[in-house]
């Protein structure tokens, strides 16, 4: 692979763990859908695991739905090329606002995504997506725990 190839890779992916963040915080779950291969895997910290995109379209609008709002900021991405498979990690800062929540409206969750993708005939997409929680902050009752 050339230099050039695996540079472009990586900026690609690199783009998917931004653009996820955009896609949950706005709701836009056709943006979201573009971002994973159908037979994907989640696993979301306690949830039960989600086998297929639509499982983890549907934990995603059940999480996120009922908030007021979201911001999901994403950095620190480190992507490790193998030819057509990828693996990728990433810090998230998600915090999470519910209006009106008794003991406060806000809840953070810190952590990393550690993701599998794969190439596929229209670019790279999250094959597989664990997030790991490094620390939170805030009223977790905001996330319904």
């Amino acid at each position: 692979m050339s230099d050039l190839k695996a540079l472009q890779d990586k900026q690609e992916i690199t783009e998917i763990c931004y653009r996820y963040g955009l896609a949950v915080d706005s709701r836009d779950w056709a943006a979201l859908a573009a971002l994973f291969t159908p037979d994907s895997d989640a696993y979301y910290l306690d949830m039960p695991p989600c086998h297929g995109y639509q499982a983890i379209e549907d934990t995603c609008r059940g999480a996120l739905t009922p908030l007021s709002a979201s911001q999901h900021l994403i950095s620190n991405v480190i992507v490790r090329l193998d030819g057509d498979r990828a693996e990728c990690s990433c810090y998230l800062q998600a915090q999470h606002v519910k209006s009106g929540t008794a003991g406060g409206d806000n809840f953070i969750i810190a952590g990393r995504y550690d993701d599998r993708l794969v190439r596929t005939p229209d670019g790279w997409r999250i094959r597989e997506r664990r997030l790991q929680a490094i620390w939170t902050d805030g009223n977790p009752a905001v996330v319904g725990v």
